[in-house]
C-alpha cells in the first residue's frame, strides 16, 4: 500500500466543515470532540462503579485498586493491550511490573469475579439466553499457553494460535462475554501451569485450580464442558444456551446438556444423521437421513418468519423457516429423546442456510418463530465481537501462565462489560444483593 505525505505548507488554508457526507459529524468537529469526551468519560466511570460491584471476592485493596487500574487501561490503550502498553497508558514503567503480578503472579481467582458479573448483570437486564461462540486468537510466536495448529470452524480454515470459547450473557439490552475456555492442543503438556514451572506461574496452583482445561481434550469435550461449567457456576436462573460452535451440535453435546438439565439450541452440519419422528411427515420410518434431507423434504410447509437483524439495527428481514420432530440416533433406548429440527432459509430456491436443533419445550409450544428469533442472539454476539473485543483486548494476553490467561479475559470482559452499560446509558453501580 502506498502512503501520500501532504505538508501543510503545501495545501491552501481554508475552514473545516464541521460535518461529513451525509450530514455526520467530522472527528475534530466540536460537537463530536465533546460528544466523544462525554462518552469517555461515561466509560470510565461505568467501569469504576462495576469493579467496585464485582471485585468484592478481592479482599485485597491493593488487588481492588489493581483490577480498576487495568480495567480503565485496557479501556484507555490504543492499539494492542498488552501489559507494557497498559502500563504507559496508567503509569509507565514503574507500573508494568505491578500489572504483570497482578494477571500472570498474583493469588486472587477469577471466577468469583465472573460470577458476580453475570449476577449484577442479571439484576441490570435478565438474562435472555446464553450464546457460546469460538474466538481465534492468532499468534506466531511460540510462548504463550495454548498456541498450536488450530483450525478454525467459523472461518474453515487453519491458523496458528490459540482457540478459546466464550460464554456470553444476552438480554434485551446487554451482550458482554463472562465465562472464557482454552483449548489445549494434545502438545500443551509442558506449557500447561501445573506442569510447566514458568516463572509466570507463581501463585497459580492456589488459584488456578479453577482452571479446569485439561490438555488432550477434544475440541467438543472442551467447548461443552466450557458453557456447562460457565452456567452452573454463575448462580442466575437456568435460561437456554445457543450453542454457535459449528462441529459439536452430536449426540454426545445434545446428551450432557440433557443431562445438566440445560435447554439447548445448537447449530448442526447438514450431514447430521436424524430421525423424523412425526409419522406424517416425509421421512418417517425411513431410517436416518441427513438433517439437509429432512428438511427439503418439508419444504411445502416453511412458512415465512420477520426478524429483525441486529447487524443492521432498525432492518428487518424475512427467512423461510420449517421445524420438524426428529431424535438422534442413539444405541441406547432410553436416551433417545424428541428434539425440533430447525430449518432456515434465506432463498427459497436453494439449500437451507441454517440447521439447529433444540430440546426447548418451553414455551409450549415452541414455535419456528421463536426458535429463529432465539437464533439470532448468535447474530447479535458476533456483530458485537466483531466490534468490540479488540477494543478491550480480549485476544492480546502473551504468556505461558493459563491463570494469566484467565484473568487477563476476566478482565478484558469486565471492561467490555462497563463499555456495553455505559452505551445502553443503564444506571450502573447498584451493589449485589
Amino acid at each position: 500500500m502506498t502512503t501520500t505525505t501532504i505538508h501543510r505548507s503545501h495545501v491552501q488554508s481554508r475552514p473545516r466543515s464541521r460535518f461529513g457526507p451525509g450530514g455526520r459529524e467530522q472527528p475534530g468537529g466540536a460537537a463530536y470532540e465533546a460528544a466523544h469526551g462525554t462518552a469517555h468519560e461515561a466509560v470510565h466511570e461505568a467501569a469504576a462503579d462495576l469493579c467496585e460491584a464485582v471485585f468484592g471476592s478481592m479482599r485485597r485493596r491493593d488487588q481492588r485498586e489493581k483490577g480498576l487500574q487495568y480495567v480503565r487501561g485496557l479501556l484507555a490503550t490504543p492499539g494492542r493491550k498488552s501489559i507494557r502498553n497498559i502500563a504507559q497508558q496508567v503509569g509507565g514503567a514503574a507500573a508494568e511490573q505491578s500489572l504483570h503480578h497482578f494477571i500472570a503472579g498474583s493469588t486472587w481467582d477469577w471466577q468469583p469475579i465472573r460470577t458476580a458479573l453475570s449476577q449484577y448483570l442479571e439484576q441490570s437486564s435478565p438474562l435472555s439466553a446464553w450464546v457460546a461462540q469460538p474466538m481465534a486468537i492468532p499468534k506466531g510466536g511460540e510462548h504463550s499457553v495454548g498456541v498450536g495448529r488450530q483450525y478454525d470452524p467459523t472461518r474453515g480454515q487453519m491458523f496458528r494460535g490459540q482457540q478459546a470459547f466464550g460464554i456470553w450473557f444476552t438480554s434485551a439490552e446487554v451482550v458482554t462475554p463472562v465465562g472464557w475456555r482454552l483449548y489445549l492442543p494434545e502438545d500443551e503438556h509442558a506449557d500447561h501451569p501445573e506442569h510447566s514451572g514458568h516463572p509466570d506461574d507463581a501463585g497459580a496452583t492456589a488459584a488456578g485450580a479453577g482452571a479446569g482445561e485439561r490438555p488432550g481434550e477434544t475440541y467438543e469435550e472442551c467447548a461443552v464442558t466450557g458453557v456447562l461449567d460457565a452456567v452452573r457456576q454463575v448462580g442466575v436462573p437456568h435460561r437456554p444456551v445457543l450453542l454457535d460452535i459449528p462441529g459439536i451440535g452430536t449426540r454426545s453435546t445434545m446428551n450432557r446438556f440433557a443431562d445438566a438439565k440445560l435447554p439447548v439450541l445448537a447449530r448442526i452440519s447438514p450431514a447430521t444423521r436424524l430421525l423424523v419422528t412425526d409419522p406424517a411427515l416425509p421421512g418417517h420410518g425411513a431410517g436416518t437421513l441427513t438433517a439437509r434431507d429432512v428438511l427439503q423434504n418439508v419444504r411445502a410447509l416453511r412458512t415465512p418468519v420477520e426478524w429483525a437483524d441486529p447487524l443492521y439495527p432498525g432492518q428487518r428481514r424475512t427467512s423461510l423457516v420449517a421445524a420438524v420432530r426428529v431424535m438422534m440416533p442413539d444405541p441406547s433406548p432410553a436416551r433417545r429423546r424428541h428434539l425440533t429440527l430447525l430449518g432456515e432459509w434465506t432463498d427459497a430456491r436453494s439449500a437451507p442456510t441454517q440447521l439447529w436443533v433444540t430440546d426447548l419445550a418451553r414455551p409450549v409450544p415452541v414455535t419456528p418463530a421463536v426458535l429463529l428469533r432465539m437464533t439470532k442472539q448468535a447474530r447479535r454476539v458476533s456483530a458485537s465481537a466483531a466490534r468490540s473485543v479488540q477494543e478491550v483486548g480480549l485476544r492480546d494476553f502473551a504468556g505461558r501462565s493459563l491463570p494469566g490467561w484467565h484473568r487477563h479475559v476476566t478482565m478484558a470482559s469486565v471492561a467490555h462489560a462497563a463499555r456495553c452499560l455505559s452505551e445502553t446509558g443503564m444506571p450502573v453501580g447498584r451493589e449485589l444483593v
